[in-house]
């Protein structure tokens, strides 16, 4: 078991204290045992006339001096032993006192990491208090890069909104143009068709900005909730004219943004049609309840898709096995659905099949 930073600050302090009264203890008894007299000494400076009362006193110098420093040694020794006792105990108290600071940025550090998302918690800091010394340098430190982080964050929110948003008005007026030229009679078979690829150009970027803003929407927390049941969207919205779809619906209470869970549906309802294999291919869409989560699985039939390649869909802009520019999506679905579940608490996972296709899973917290 692996000691703890107070718990190894306490060992060093206690170990170097009983040290130091080892050594204070052993230089006590080598000075105490030169100062007591010896037997010898002793009748050096006396003279003492009997024989036997001569060997009486040398027996008694020597078991006194003898008896003396057995008793410095036994009573320093219990002395010692309590007071490195008292010494490692206030040792701990003093080290959870000085590593207190640091306890409180672990702690604002964990909040952050535990939160669903990666740019929620940013807003917080740890504002340590105390003297100025190397930890308050630490946490203060550590305040400046989470207000960087914040407010990078913050800045990438707002210009994909704005960006979004100014680009509809193009697009619109460029949409409308395309029309009336369509409109006119001159107009010959090749500006038809060209005007039609342009509308459907046009088209496809109209669905690009509203999945960017979608996107900037869903990765925000959720401030407002109200109860929805999964089973419902699904009847709602599982359905398809090119490939069977098959439901299978039970309670999946949920507590999040309606509008939004919708999308997250309906995103995988159509990934699941649009990546299909021709002619017989299915779709199934089950929700339920487990251990306190509400789960929703999407799986289809469809072409076989590498296990090293299912994290990469998930990354906006990325398609497998279809070219960018002949893609009839923007690329964003599974991004707009991990964004969606991670800000209502949850999160999502994808298998390949073996036989072809994907099993997607979303696990959201169960709304009781």
């Amino acid at each position: 078991m692996r000691l703890t930073v107070r718990g190894r600050l306490t060992l060093v302090y206690g170990g170097l204290f009983v040290l130091a009264g080892l050594v204070l203890l052993g230089a006590m008894y080598v000075l105490v045992s030169q100062r007591l007299p010896t037997a010898a000494a002793k009748f050096e400076a006396t003279e003492v006339p009997v024989p036997g009362e001569r060997l009486q006193v040398q027996q008694f110098i020597e078991g006194t001096r003898e008896g003396t420093l057995h008793t410095m040694l036994t009573q320093g020794a219990i002395a010692l032993a309590v007071v490195s006792a008292a010494a490692i105990a206030l040792g701990w108290l003093v080290a959870g006192r000085m590593l207190q600071p640091l306890q409180q940025i672990t702690a604002t550090a964990r909040r952050i990491a535990d939160a669903p998302d990666a740019d929620q918690g940013l807003h917080e800091r740890i504002a340590l208090t105390g003297p100025k010394d190397e930890i308050k340098e630490l946490a203060d430190t550590f305040d400046i890069m989470l207000a960087r982080l914040d407010h990078s964050f913050d800045g990438q929110r707002r210009f994909i909104a704005s960006a979004s948003h100014e680009l509809r008005t193009p697009l619109t007026l460029n949409r409308t143009l395309l029309e009336v030229a369509l409109s006119r009679e001159e107009a010959s078979e090749e500006v038809r068709h060209l005007g039609r690829t342009l509308i459907a150009i046009n088209d496809r970027h109209g669905r690009l900005i509203d999945g960017l803003l979608l996107l900037a929407q869903s990765e925000r927390p959720m401030t407002e909730r109200s109860f929805v049941d999964l089973s419902d969207i699904v009847d709602h919205v599982a359905v398809s004219d090119t490939v069977k779809v098959v439901t299978s619906l039970n309670e999946a209470p949920v507590a999040g943004n309606p509008v939004l869970l919708e999308r997250l549906v309906q995103n995988l309802v159509e990934n699941g049609v649009r990546h299909n294999v021709p002619g017989n291919g299915w779709v199934r869409v089950a929700t339920g309840t487990l251990a306190g989560r509400v789960l929703l699985e999407v799986s289809n039939s469809g072409p076989v898709i590498p296990r090293y390649e299912v994290p990469g869909l998930f990354e906006p802009f990325h398609r497998y096995g279809t070219e960018r520019l002949h893609s009839p999506g923007a690329g964003l679905g599974l991004s707009i659905v991990r964004a969606v579940a991670r800000a209502h608490g949850g999160e999502v996972r994808a298998e390949a099949r073996p036989e072809g296709g994907l099993v997607v899973t979303v696990n959201l917290p169960r709304a009781f």
